[in-house]
């Protein structure tokens, strides 16, 4: 969810009104995705760079995802979202919102409808070495790691490969997101600044995704004279 800066800098706002802006882009995309039937939805929120930003910018961003969490908390529960949080283990998140994650996520574990992921102090990275720290732990014999066994190490291990990533404001990098999970996703890059970002531009890249040929690293029947 990329832009909330530059979109403040164009109006000549200071950056926490773009971050407060955001919060009705995140709110229709996830309206959007459950009634389009997407069973997982994965929003990067804060990741674990962002911690160089500015202190006061930071301190903001907590008060500010603090409110959003207790506000729409009866909303996501009423449309049956299971919610989760990825990352969350820096001593520096404030401990009352670390405990409105846990509220958010033990009020909603029964919900079926969608699973809703906010990753949050979120890292690729870190996510793969506590993988491979558990699985020494474990004392499994290296010979033993098979891809499959090494993702079950990972946070929340049920969580699907990403099918499709959209990272708005037409940048065009992974950012250290979810970078196992991410191996084999489709990709767009809108122009579009996140807080512009609504319910028919995340439909239309939807209907993109749909339409892309996916083989995985193979290639498709009748190719290359291949009879079958």
């Amino acid at each position: 969810m990329d832009g909330n800066g530059r979109w403040a800098q164009q109006r000549s706002l200071p950056r926490t009104a773009g971050h407060r802006a955001a919060e009705t882009a995140v709110i229709d995309v996830i309206e959007a995705a459950r009634a389009a039937g997407v069973e997982w939805l994965s929003l990067y929120a804060f990741s674990t760079e962002n911690w160089t930003r500015p202190g006061t910018e930071v301190e903001f961003l907590m008060r500010l995802v603090r409110r959003v969490v207790r506000k729409h908390a009866p909303l996501l529960l009423a449309r049956g979202i299971r919610c989760r949080f990825l990352g969350v283990a820096d001593p520096r998140i404030p401990r009352e919102l670390a405990q409105d994650f846990y509220d958010l996520a033990a009020l909603t574990a029964g919900n079926r409808g969608m699973t809703l992921t906010v990753a949050f102090d979120h890292g690729g990275r870190r996510d793969i070495v506590e993988a491979a720290r558990s699985l020494i732990r474990s004392g499994t014999p290296a010979d033993e790691v098979t891809e499959r066994l090494f993702a079950d190490h990972l946070p929340f291990p049920d969580t699907p490969d990403v099918d499709l990533v959209i990272r708005t404001s037409g940048e065009q990098r992974i950012s250290n997101f979810m970078l196992w999970q991410v191996a084999y996703a489709e990709w767009v890059f809108p122009e579009v600044l996140w807080p512009d970002f609504r319910a028919p531009d995340f439909l239309a890249y939807l209907h993109t995704y749909r339409r892309r040929d996916r083989r995985f690293g193979g290639v498709p029947a009748r190719t290359n004279g291949d009879p079958s």
